[in-house]
């Protein structure tokens, strides 16, 4: 409600002495008692009664990475619905506006593209640097990145082997990477579950000093970590809880360099359920071309019936304050359509 707080006052006490009168004459709203004069019962109203927006994607899609790329805009996300999170390949979709998005088809097959993983095609990420574009992905519990031409790929694996394998880090799995590139070409790899780590990339996108691996876990973090900038400010999200917990949700700290450390923001988390919406996160942000506004994908669990192995894929506003710290996320909100004014050429 947006009132004067001298007439939200004005209004409790109204209520509450109605209440007080005639307790029938009350009606319950989201912790407000508010006078009625019909049917003299009290209702309550919550986000339980709001109609959440339709997934952008059709299907069940989950851990959504969205990217813009000159003046299109991608999603890469995990294909779900598969028991035990049994996904074998990766699909991408497309948009001009945000809001129309089209199957551009498979772009990497783990049986068919990989001699080293065929299934738990988990949790990808993009990045382009030197007119190529690196898909950084989790199979079989390690990272592998695959190379193309285009950010549709199709895409092919370079090494034939993990660039992070199972088991080369301890109390953690190594999935969910995603890669910052920096203002000065500089990109950065983040990845981990139970533990985030982070380290400088080669200038080939490929390989990096495993000597130079940094442990950045800010309190609460489990999964899916996402760095962007913004000011000169380095903004890492993560997910906290499982993902097949209703809790499950979107958290995040700064840090004036992209290796941390992350100072966890004190008004947090930034997404999380709220009515009919559960299981809000593993998330990706991008800014809108020549403009400061700021978009962020994200799953929830498939309305309705849905579950942490059965999830779509939304996306919302992103706000900064002021200050620039990350304002709470609406997921009843939606992304309006984005035109080629709103662009760069």
């Amino acid at each position: 409600m947006n009132m004067p707080y001298l007439d939200r006052l004005s209004l409790a006490g109204i209520a509450i002495s109605l209440l007080i009168a005639s307790p029938s004459h009350a009606q319950c709203w989201r912790g407000f008692l508010v006078p009625v004069l019909q049917e003299q019962k009290c209702v309550l109203a919550s986000d339980e009664q709001r109609e959440a927006p339709s997934a952008v994607l059709p299907g069940l899609n989950a851990d959504p990475h969205i990217a813009v790329f000159e003046d299109t805009f991608y999603i890469y996300p995990t294909t779900d619905g598969n028991p035990g999170w049994g996904s074998t390949l990766f699909r991408t979709w497309s948009s001009r506006d945000l809001v129309n998005w089209t199957n551009e088809g498979v772009i990497l097959d783990l049986p068919r593209d990989l001699k080293w993983a065929d299934v738990h095609a988990w949790a990808p990420a993009i990045a382009t640097k030197n007119d190529k574009y690196f898909y950084y992905f989790s199979a079989a519990q390690n990272i592998g990145v695959a190379v193309a031409d285009r950010p549709q790929g199709p895409f092919k694996d370079p090494l034939g082997e993990p660039l992070v394998a199972k088991g080369d880090y301890r109390k953690m799995q190594c999935i969910d990477p995603m890669v910052f590139v920096d203002d000065d070409g500089s990109a950065y790899l983040y990845w981990g579950q139970g533990r985030c780590k982070v380290v400088k990339l080669n200038d080939d996108m490929i390989s990096f000093n495993p000597g130079e691996v940094k442990d950045i876990t800010p309190p609460g973090y489990n999964e899916g970590a996402f760095l962007h900038k913004r000011n000169g400010k380095y903004y890492l999200s993560w997910s906290e809880y499982d993902t097949r917990d209703p809790r499950y949700s979107v958290a995040y700290g700064t840090s004036d360099s992209p290796l941390g450390p992350f100072e966890k923001a004190p008004v947090n988390p930034i997404l999380s359920q709220d009515g009919i919406v559960k299981g809000a996160g593993h998330h990706s942000i991008v800014q809108i071309p020549g403009s400061d506004e700021w978009v962020i994908a994200f799953h929830r669990f498939r309305i309705p019936d849905g579950n942490g192995f059965n999830r779509e894929t939304c996306l919302a506003p992103l706000r900064h304050a002021a200050n620039g710290r990350l304002l709470s996320v609406d997921v009843f909100e939606s992304v309006p359509a984005v035109g080629p004014s709103n662009k760069k050429n």
